[in-house]
């Protein structure tokens, strides 16, 4: 499904070639999460560039760390406790020490919670020996 705004499309590829730049240095910085960046890429991707989709799904590196969430094989293990790690670190103490109103507050632990359970029922990849 591609877009047929022009500017929204172009947004999306922007937003889709700067989550494969973060996802590609959260290969070699340990707290950044890559695979999150890769998915939200590829979704960016699939709805605004069929030639930026392709290649990402199909790169040598890159693709086999989002072709098991796209194909339902499920995702590393590695994946889900960084971005289970990831969202614990930085919402619930948003939510408590910057967010103001209290339905803000329990809005974003409601979302730490969803986040954390739709993670959990994913199907984990079994990486290869």
């Amino acid at each position: 499904m591609h877009m047929n705004n022009r500017l929204l499309r172009w947004l999306l590829i922007i937003i889709g070639l700067v989550s494969t730049g973060l996802g590609i240095i959260g290969i070699f910085v340990p707290l950044l999460p890559t695979t999150p960046f890769l998915l939200l890429a590829a979704a960016c991707f699939a709805r605004s560039s069929e030639r930026f989709h392709s290649w990402l799904v199909n790169h040598n590196h890159l693709g086999p760390m989002i072709r098991g969430y796209l194909d339902g094989s499920g995702i590393p293990l590695r994946a889900k406790y960084t971005a289970i790690t990831l969202v614990w670190l930085t919402l619930p103490p948003s939510a408590l020490l910057l967010v103001p109103p209290v339905w803000a507050k329990l809005l974003l632990i409601l979302l730490a919670i969803s986040i954390t359970w739709y993670l959990l029922r994913l199907p984990t990849l079994q990486e290869e020996p």
